[in-house]
């Protein structure tokens, strides 16, 4: 893998961080902002809503920046944002915080995927995709658990200095290891951001996006409250079991990446009908300590294993129908990502708040990725009726 690539998962990581860690440190800000689990579960919520909103525009209003200043802006944004977040002084403060960080978010891995697939040969462009997320799930390894034990010994607001911290720290990667001559693709005109919107192909893999890895977070999102409420663990214990989780999504992004290289269908089809079970039983084992901790373990490594397969899809088929829009149709996808992760807290926060509760929302989840796996079926069907793209484009 080239030293560049490197670079962009130096960034992931940071950004990675600072996406994940209010999972382990909802309980805490809770308590110190004096809001309802619910309602903190919302700062989730806004955030990606930031990101699915944010990718897309901003991504075609840079079209034309060359990438390496481009990325290094973004940067500068997300550690603004952090910093701010870490200067907060009530929910409304915190929320505008968190939106800033979320635009930087959304257009660096939308600008970022389409980079990582041209820096190696094309039959290496999913694990190159999955090399670059690899940063959110070592965050999710390191970072998270370390940022939540941050939080829980010195308060929420110093996690997210920490998180800046991580910011400078990519800013400089960004400034050492990537070229200045990135290839970046025309920008696209706004009819053809426009088409990207109309095309029945790209929908069926946004809409595949959204639910598939939305589904994990109707439960992820409360995970630590369901850890210490439902499981029996101490809120000390979260962090472990958090970075346990994050073990487990790493290696599954990578074994994700590799499954997706020569067919991401057939990967994403097996993948999210095991995804959809997994949740079930974790419905069932979640009272366990014994039985909860395998099935997290199991839940981590599908949890992020479509990641690879969903974005190297979805730049195929653009390459395919709309081929003058390949970046925006990227942003489009990252905006479904975090549009599942939004609809997922949402949802979860609905069923926390319901008669149903905490202990619902595994099963609940598996609903929306049974939708997902639907919908997978359904555009391999469409890929085999019209010459079906047999190797990554």
């Amino acid at each position: 893998m080239p030293p560049a690539l490197f670079a962009l998962t130096i960034a992931a990581y940071a950004i990675g961080t600072t996406e994940f860690v209010i999972v382990g440190l909802l309980p805490t800000v809770a308590s110190d902002l004096h809001i309802t689990l619910p309602l903190a579960g919302l700062i989730v919520s806004v955030y990606a809503l930031g990101v699915t909103f944010g990718a897309p525009v901003l991504t075609a209003l840079t079209g034309n920046l060359e990438r390496k200043g481009l990325l290094l802006g973004l940067m500068a944004l997300f550690i603004a944002g952090n910093g701010m977040a870490a200067l907060s002084t009530g929910y409304p403060m915190l929320l505008v915080a968190r939106v800033l960080s979320a635009f930087a978010h959304g257009v660096f891995f939308s600008v970022g995927s389409t980079i990582a697939a041209d820096l190696v040969p094309q039959n290496r462009r999913a694990s190159a995709i999955a090399m670059m997320f690899m940063g959110l799930t070592v965050a999710i390894v390191t970072g998270v658990p370390l940022g939540t034990f941050i939080g829980q010994t010195f308060g929420w607001r110093a996690t997210f200095a920490a998180v800046a911290g991580l910011g400078m720290v990519a800013l400089a990667g960004i400034a050492l290891l990537l070229p200045n001559n990135l290839k970046k693709a025309p920008p696209a005109g706004m009819i053809e951001q426009v088409r990207v919107l109309g095309s029945g192909r790209l929908l069926i893999v946004f809409a595949m996006t959204a639910l598939g890895y939305g589904g994990t977070f109707v439960t992820f999102t409360f995970l630590a409250s369901m850890l210490q409420e439902i499981t029996g663990f101490a809120a000390s214990s979260v962090s472990f079991i958090l970075m346990l989780y994050g073990v487990a999504i790493a290696i599954g992004n990578i074994v994700g990446g590799r499954l997706a290289n020569r067919s991401p269908v057939k990967a994403l089809t097996g993948l999210f009908l095991l995804q959809a079970l997994v949740l079930v039983l974790f419905s069932i084992t979640a009272p366990s300590p014994w039985l909860a901790i395998p099935t997290l373990a199991a839940l981590g490594f599908l949890s992020f294993a479509n990641v690879p397969g969903l974005q190297l899809y979805v730049v195929q088929l653009a390459r395919q129908f709309r081929p003058a829009a390949v970046d925006v149709a990227s942003a489009l996808n990252i905006a479904a990502f975090n549009l599942g992760i939004a609809g997922g807290a949402w949802i979860g926060g609905l069923v926390v708040q319901s008669p149903l509760g905490l202990g619902a929302t595994p099963w609940v989840g598996a609903l929306l990725v049974g939708g997902a796996l639907a919908l997978t079926i359904l555009s391999g069907a469409l890929d085999r009726r019209s010459n079906p793209v047999a190797q990554p484009a």
